[in-house]
């Protein structure tokens, strides 16, 4: 496929299984994309439940300048004392007119990296972000909504919100198909409508 997009998810030690399974799944499945897993210098990391995720490639920016958008999944790690610099990464993909998201604590990545500075976004909770990153750039265009953001090419969500992630990361991606993104919004939305 010519026109193929190639999306970097970026995972770190104690990655949230959850998080990245819609989009990932869907942007290949639907759209045809290609799914790339990165890690900080390229070594393999253990999810929440267990599971052993050995990366395609690091952060290094010069492994990554095919990427059309970059996802930072969430861990406990981003809140960490010592978690890993990705900014050089984040502005790469942000400078070459990619998707930069983030969802969980994997937007202190975005804060940290200068992203949310001219960007609405949101996280975990005013609160919670704030406590990790005070007085971050682009503090005041916090959204305190229980869903996925955008702003532009600026993709953001709580950790309790994979699927408006997974929506909100692909429409930015693929503004072009609103009509595919329509049908996974009614799948998903009717899973909640139905459920008693």
């Amino acid at each position: 496929m010519p026109d193929q997009k190639s999306i970097g998810f970026l995972f770190i030690e104690g990655f949230a299984d959850w998080e990245y399974g819609l989009l990932a799944a869907s942007a290949v499945e639907w759209f045809g994309a290609r799914a790339v897993s990165l890690t900080p210098q390229g070594k393999p990391v253990t999810a929440i439940s267990g599971f052993r995720l050995t990366p395609d490639r690091s952060t290094a920016v010069e492994e990554n300048a095919d990427l059309d958008a970059v996802a930072v999944i969430g861990s406990d790690q981003w809140a960490g004392k010592a978690p890993p610099d990705v900014a050089k990464l984040l502005n790469a993909v942000a400078t070459s007119g990619g998707v930069v998201g983030g969802i969980c604590a994997g937007t202190l990545a975005l804060a940290r990296a200068g992203i949310f500075e001219e960007a609405k976004h949101t996280s975990n909770g005013r609160d919670w972000i704030n406590g990790h990153e005070a007085g971050y750039a682009g503090g005041l265009n916090y959204q305190d909504v229980p869903y996925a953001v955008a702003d532009g090419k600026v993709v953001s969500a709580p950790g309790s919100a994979p699927g408006t992630f997974a929506l909100v990361f692909l429409n930015t991606l693929y503004p072009e198909r609103a009509s595919d993104l329509a049908q996974m919004r009614t799948l998903f939305v009717r899973e909640y409508a139905e459920a008693s």
